[in-house]
């Protein structure tokens, strides 16, 4: 893999934290003493935290304000930013070698700043990277539009010809490439279409620890 500059996603790429989001609505229910239904993360998932707060609120018969039910979730998710959230196996030793050959390395991440921050601060790898880029701060999110990547780039005044993107979601890799970025996609057990990610990038990667090339 030769490249000049990075841009990393941070959530499933950099960082194992989907299932903290898969599992936010169940948690949220069960710390209430509800049981929750079996598909009530699935619904939940494409939603916000006030929309998600809401419907957990009507379907599993919670009693607290939709208000205190996003604060609470907003609480469990900072807390998990801040004292639980781990790198993929291999990260640490992956971003050593980059930086050992030179590359300059940006995040572009949907987090908000603070806990993106806070994030890749207790797992270890902020040092790594020249800064971050949200896509509140760009003003378009990964599935419109490219801005987030294309904002990382000036930042590290770099070229798209030698800059891979690493991504993890389809949807977001989809945006990256299509802007003339190279890209390598990042194994993450809550993206169900492996195969397509595999076609797309130029570069697949099951682990950090044991890279594979996307032919």
């Amino acid at each position: 893999m030769r490249l000049q500059s990075a841009i990393f996603d941070m959530d499933g790429t950099l960082l194992d934290s989907m299932g903290m989001w898969r599992t936010r609505a169940s948690s949220l229910a069960l710390a209430h003493g509800a049981v929750p239904p079996p598909d009530l993360d699935r619904r939940v998932s494409p939603m916000s935290i006030q929309e998600g707060a809401a419907y957990c609120k009507e379907v599993c018969g919670l009693t607290d304000p939709v208000d205190a039910l996003v604060e609470e979730l907003w609480g469990q998710i900072r807390s998990f930013y801040e004292t639980q959230v781990r790198p993929k196996p291999g990260l640490v030793e992956f971003l050593s070698v980059l930086k050992m050959q030179g590359v300059w390395m940006y995040v572009a991440t949907a987090t908000d700043r603070p806990l993106a921050e806070a994030a890749l601060r207790h797992a270890g790898i902020d040092g790594f990277f020249r800064g971050l880029v949200t896509t509140r701060e760009a003003g378009v999110g990964k599935k419109d539009g490219p801005e987030v990547y294309e904002r990382a780039l000036r930042r590290l005044r770099s070229t798209k010809r030698d800059t891979v993107v690493f991504e993890d979601a389809l949807y977001a890799l989809r945006t990256a490439k299509a802007a003339g970025f190279r890209t390598a996609a990042v194994y993450d057990p809550s993206e169900p279409d492996q195969e397509e990610m595999r076609r797309l990038a130029e570069y697949y990667i099951v682990s950090f620890e044991e890279m594979t090339v996307a032919e």
